[in-house]
């Protein structure tokens, strides 16, 4: 490879990674929206109602984590309701 070829490669290649990942975000993104859907239905069929006020006034990701703590803590501590 003479200089030319390898200098058009060295600054082509970044730009051609630019385009990949911008594709797939275009390419990713539905399919966020859609596990974040099924996340939230999950969350309200068994979320307590503190939990559901959480959700309300701060919004879903703060009331899932609070869920999520909950569920974890209720899986380390003996004697508890599932």
């Amino acid at each position: 490879m003479d200089g030319v070829t390898l200098l058009a490669v060295a600054l082509l290649l970044p730009v051609l990674l630019l385009f990949l990942m911008l594709l797939m975000e275009r390419v990713e993104r539905p399919l966020r929206v859609d596990s974040v859907g099924e996340q939230l239905e999950g969350f309200l069929d068994s979320a307590r109602p503190e939990e559901v006020e959480t959700y309300v006034s701060e919004g879903f990701a703060p009331a899932l984590e609070r869920y999520w703590r909950r569920r974890r803590l209720s899986r380390l501590l003996p004697g508890r309701p599932r």
